[in-house]
């Protein structure tokens, strides 16, 4: 009779791959796109290596340093841009022409306008609904996909986020969501939210941009509203991302 010996106890803390070392962008600029948007892009990484292009989600969520420590900067070519309306492409937090269709020509505008024939595609959140439609679009500039915390705006996810099963999760966070939204209009929160961040008055398109901006930090992780970004309490970053 052979004795039973429990497999070896793993660390997960030692035997996880951490993010790779900081880097500063080798190239930026505004890319025009025909239209009221200008885009700003950034690149980063190896000069010469194998292109990539990094999808932020939100919509509205724009780039940031740590998104450059995805992939090896000794291998990869880095492109990143913040998509229309948020981050630092002009104007901020514009909803004209401003499509997944939009984005997705401006993904191919500054494909072809960094030189690359074919990349791959990197999204995450909101950013791999859009690398999904790109590559959709775009087959033969796509040598591969790679997607993160997958959110794809089906009406079931929408409906589970916005309206009833997230706030099961986050109770705390999900009673600060509702508060700008009077009790009559909360069986559709999208909708109610939609009217007061296109409201012409700043002060009550504010109340419901920290409100939206603020729940989806408070919903990044598990750990709740201990693990917010600090930007997410910003009342510009709050209104674009909103």
């Amino acid at each position: 009779m052979e004795r039973y010996s429990p497999p070896p106890t793993i660390s997960s803390s030692a035997n996880r791959r951490g993010l790779f070392h900081e880097n500063e962008p080798f190239a930026h600029g505004w890319l025009p796109t025909g239209g009221p948007h200008e885009i700003f892009y950034e690149e980063c990484g190896n000069p010469d290596g194998k292109p990539c292009v990094i999808l932020h989600g939100g919509p509205g969520g724009a780039i940031n340093p740590t998104m450059r420590r995805f992939f090896d900067p000794s291998k990869w070519r880095m492109a990143l841009f913040d998509q229309r309306g948020c981050g630092k492409s002009r104007p901020n937090a514009s909803l004209d022409d401003n499509t997944t269709w939009s984005l997705i020509d401006d993904i191919e505008r500054l494909r072809i306008h960094l030189g690359v024939e074919k990349w791959t595609v990197f999204g995450g959140s909101w950013g791999s609904t859009l690398a999904l439609a790109y590559a959709i679009t775009h087959p033969q500039r796509v040598e591969g996909i790679v997607l993160r915390g997958v959110f794809l705006l089906t009406q079931r996810e929408l409906k589970w986020f916005y309206q009833d099963g997230a706030s099961i999760l986050f109770p705390d966070a999900w009673a600060r969501f509702c508060a700008p939204i009077p009790e009559a209009e909360r069986g559709d929160m999208i909708s109610a939210f939609h009217k007061r961040l296109t409201h012409k008055d700043r002060r009550i398109q504010g109340e419901a941009a920290q409100a939206w901006s603020q729940w989806e930090g408070d919903t990044i992780s598990i750990r709740g509203p201990e693990a917010r970004p600090s930007k997410f309490n910003e009342i510009d970053f709050a209104i674009a991302f909103a």
